[in-house]
């Protein structure tokens, strides 16, 4: 809460003490503003990829347009950020091209996975009505690997389980096929295993968009270490250039090099000045 002093009338049993609050209050309001005036907001390096790419080009610009001797950072630094920059362009391009690409593969996923969960599903229960009519034998549950007492659905709520039982299903009843026993209907086999393959090849390629994002991003990780390096080292030799100016021209220079500066919120609060209620009462 702002600290608010506030004056009472002045008169001459309490004169001096008047006084002596109105000094009071000079010398502190003078340190006060000194302070705010003076002090020195911090540096604050990019933290996004966004922010970071931006002060890179802005200093690259400045390389571009100034003559070396006229530059703020040296031409060694210069090198390395040109040879750097587009690296690191490409890099965050690959990365955001392939998480689009797997994002707007991700539906036709989606419904792949959810059409095998339900024919494998179907099939299996189709497996225990027919037990549980008599006209299967229970051991037929084995030839699927489930127990043959199980009359429950395993559990398909992951993609690893619907590989798992969409694969056991299938060779399963092509066994039941070799020894002659009547195929399981509505679903066919034949049916079950259209649709688990389309959902295996869908499997196997948003695995592989996966894998390409998983690398993009860990390219983009490696690479983000060396921006921040260099955009310190930039950082470093423009402040280090403007040293000598006072500290608002060297901010407003350094600016022009990408520097970002930002207050502390305890630097810059909230300053209610003294609320003087009276005038002097002579």
């Amino acid at each position: 809460m702002p600290f608010i002093f506030q004056f009472q009338p002045i008169n001459k049993s309490n004169s001096f003490a008047n006084h002596l609050i109105i000094l009071i209050f000079l010398i502190y309001s003078h340190t006060v503003i000194n302070k705010i005036i003076n002090t020195m907001p911090y540096r604050r390096l990019p933290n996004t990829d966004k922010s970071r790419l931006r002060a890179l080009k802005t200093a690259h610009e400045k390389g571009k347009e100034l003559p070396p001797f006229d530059l703020a950072f040296s031409q060694e630094t210069l090198q390395k950020l040109s040879s750097f920059l587009p690296k690191y362009e490409k890099g965050l391009t690959e990365y955001q091209n392939t998480y689009k690409i797997q994002r707007q593969n991700n539906k036709d996923y989606s419904d792949k996975l959810k059409k095998a969960k339900m024919y494998i599903s179907h099939f299996i229960q189709v497996v225990n009505m027919s037990i549980m009519r008599g006209e299967m034998p229970p051991k037929t549950r084995s030839y699927y690997g489930l127990p043959e007492d199980e009359k429950k659905l395993p559990s398909l709520n992951t993609e690893n389980s619907l590989v798992e039982w969409g694969e056991k299903i299938i060779e399963g009843e092509e066994e039941r096929k070799k020894n002659n026993l009547p195929p399981v209907t509505n679903p066919t086999i034949a049916v079950v295993k259209v649709n688990y393959d389309k959902f295996m090849d869908a499997y196997k390629f948003q695995k592989q968009l996966q894998e390409n994002h998983k690398r993009a991003a860990d390219h983009v990780n490696e690479l983000r270490k060396e921006a921040d390096d260099i955009i310190v080292k930039i950082w470093d030799e423009v402040e280090s250039t403007f040293s000598d100016e006072p500290d608002e021209v060297k901010r407003e220079k350094s600016k022009e090099y990408g520097l970002v500066y930002v207050w502390r919120k305890n630097e810059l609060g909230s300053l209610n000045f003294f609320s003087y209620k009276n005038s002097y009462q002579q």
